[in-house]
């Protein structure tokens, strides 16, 4: 699918993080794009975040970070922020993770916007909806449809996306499910701000429970996640973590010691 984006028009400069290009915004910046974003008449800006995971899988992935260089990047988490100081000599202006960001720009936008919802399992996307309500009344949820529907059914799941002419889509299927079904399935017409937001229903539904705030504040609510979910994230930090750096310091050894740019895959095996 071949979006219509106004990324190539934004003045804000731009990180590669494993030879992906990471928006710099400061937080004010972000939320003030992505409103404008949602109130343009035409065209489509889809905005992904990217983290140490989902930055590993795309490493693997080539279709992956194909379709994600065609979307908007923002920086989420402790580990692209270390990365891009190994790399830069600085961390990003600001973290813009999806679970933060996505509450903080539905009270940003002070026009009441049509909202969809896909994704969650069972009624966490009707909850989430009720929550994301609570917080913005002035706005309108919908929701779409759960996240466990069929490759066969992404067609009529698109479809009632268009019949109910969406301002901005939400979509948590997870990574990289979510960025790759928006970039086959989902069109201009059918909104005009589209974000991949993982587990966000999840915790808005509270399904999943969010580290406490001090936690957060730290920057270790991965540990926090770890903790509560060990079995089904272990992998993801214990082993994807350090992963993400040794890859991160292959890069800074490119750009900064040999003084060019970043190409994904030359001569690496990490």
């Amino acid at each position: 699918m071949n979006h219509i984006s106004h990324l190539k028009s934004a003045a804000v400069s731009r990180r590669a993080i494993l030879g992906l290009d990471v928006s710099c915004f400061t937080y004010a910046e972000a939320l003030a794009f992505a409103n404008q974003m949602a109130c343009l008449p035409l065209g489509q800006t889809v905005i992904s975040f990217l983290n140490a995971n989902n930055a590993n899988i795309m490493y693997a992935d080539a279709e992956y970070r194909e379709v994600l260089a065609r979307q908007m990047i923002l920086p989420d988490g402790v580990g692209v922020d270390i990365a891009a100081t190994v790399v830069y000599g600085d961390k990003f202006p600001a973290n813009l993770n999806g679970t933060d960001f996505v509450p903080a720009l539905l009270t940003y936008m002070d026009r009441p916007k049509r909202i969809g919802l896909i994704g969650g399992l069972g009624d966490v996307a009707e909850k989430a909806a009720m929550n994301f309500k609570r917080h913005a009344p002035w706005h309108e949820f919908v929701v779409v449809s759960d996240g466990y529907f069929d490759d066969a059914d992404s067609v009529a799941v698109a479809e009632r996306v268009e019949a109910l002419k969406l301002d901005i889509l939400l979509v948590g299927l997870g990574s990289p499910k979510q960025e790759k079904w928006v970039d086959n399935y989902i069109r201009p017409e059918h909104a005009r701000l589209v974000l991949c937001v993982g587990a966000l229903f999840d915790f808005v539904g509270k399904a999943v429970p969010r580290a406490p705030r001090v936690v957060r504040r730290l920057r270790l609510e991965w540990i926090f996640r770890l903790l509560i979910e060990p079995k089904r994230l272990w992998r993801r930090y214990i082993i994807g973590n350090p992963l993400f750096i040794a890859r991160t310091l292959r890069q800074a050894f490119v750009v900064r010691v040999l003084g060019r740019p970043y190409l994904h895959g030359e001569n690496l095996t990490v």
